[in-house]
């Protein structure tokens, strides 16, 4: 049986910079094994886009909503798209 391939976008706000968030998503995707991206956006939010297995996307999903302990993820907004597998791994972004 094949798996289920998928993709979240997802967009967090709250104390999520100056916390290692960042560093957190990382560390977690990898572990996962999902591939994406993860980048601070404005001054209080943080985007990530993974791809991977759809029962691991919604674990990780659970793991930011908790986020690291210097935390606080105050809104979570999670859209589930198509996946292009178009990374090789999972990145920070710096832009």
């Amino acid at each position: 049986m094949e798996e289920e391939f998928n993709r979240y976008h997802i967009r967090l706000q709250g104390r999520v910079q100056g916390v290692g968030f960042r560093v957190f998503v990382h560390r977690n995707a990898k572990a996962l094994g999902l591939t994406g991206w993860v980048r601070n956006v404005g001054y209080d939010q943080v985007e990530t886009v993974a791809e991977g297995n759809i029962d691991v996307l919604m674990k990780f999903e659970e793991i930011l909503k908790i986020g690291p302990p210097s935390s606080q993820v105050n809104e979570i907004s999670t859209y589930k798209e198509s996946a292009s597998g178009e990374f090789k791994r999972f990145s920070i972004r710096y832009f």
